[in-house]
């Protein structure tokens, strides 16, 4: 196997992987929660989210990794928020290649030692596509979304609750770049009119990997 190509900073990336030969990488509710919590800790400070979707055995992403000065920025805007920002380490450069390795091993190590799993939870190395064509942003959005249904997790996407489609009907806060990805579609009424109709592989072929089994 090639060695991927490392991630670049202020670029947009389909990022996918799914369980080693295929088995189940989230196996209780819980373990989603915990999976998002990592998330929020290591990909929030390095890269903005638009899209996901965690399913049993896979999941799927849609970034964009943040740039040096925007990280920052970013660890400056949570240094005045944080009543303890005094005791907080000095602000460092995180390459979003590391930070993505981190959390998903970090997500391996805690069901590893919860369910005495032993080997690889994960395929490595994760799949990552650049996406350099603004015309496909509003595809992958649905796609990933859709994955639930297409899987036959659900028999209606919307329900499925691991995934940043319900976000987009919610006044809760989230960490998507709700507004960003609203004005790929124009509005959220358009934004709900697409995801009715199924984005097929072959639309999006370059930026998305082939089809995971159940």
């Amino acid at each position: 196997m090639s060695k991927p190509i490392p991630l670049q900073y202020g670029k947009y990336y389909h990022i996918f992987n799914r369980g080693n030969n295929g088995d189940n990488i989230f196996l209780e509710e819980r373990n989603y929660h915990h999976f998002l919590k990592l998330y929020t800790k290591y990909i929030v400070p390095t890269a903005d989210t638009f899209a996901y979707c965690l399913l049993r055995n896979h999941f799927h992403l849609l970034v964009r990794t943040k740039t040096a000065p925007e990280q920052e920025k970013f660890w400056q805007a949570q240094k005045v928020t944080d009543s303890l920002a005094k005791t907080q380490p000095a602000w460092q450069l995180i390459h979003p290649s590391q930070a993505f390795g981190i959390c998903f091993n970090a997500y391996a190590k805690a069901i590893n030692a919860g369910y005495n799993h032993t080997g690889s939870l994960f395929e490595h190395p994760f799949g990552r596509i650049q996406v350099n064509s603004p015309e496909y942003m509003a595809q992958l959005v649905i796609y990933i979304h859709q994955n639930a249904q297409k899987h036959g997790f659900v028999e209606d996407f919307r329900t499925w609750p691991f995934s940043s489609y319900p976000a987009f009907r919610s006044a809760k806060f989230t960490h998507l770049f709700k507004d960003k990805v609203l004005s790929w579609f124009g509005d959220l009424d358009t934004f709900d009119l697409a995801h009715r109709h199924e984005i097929m592989e072959h639309q999006i072929a370059t930026f998305a990997p082939g089809d995971f089994n159940k």
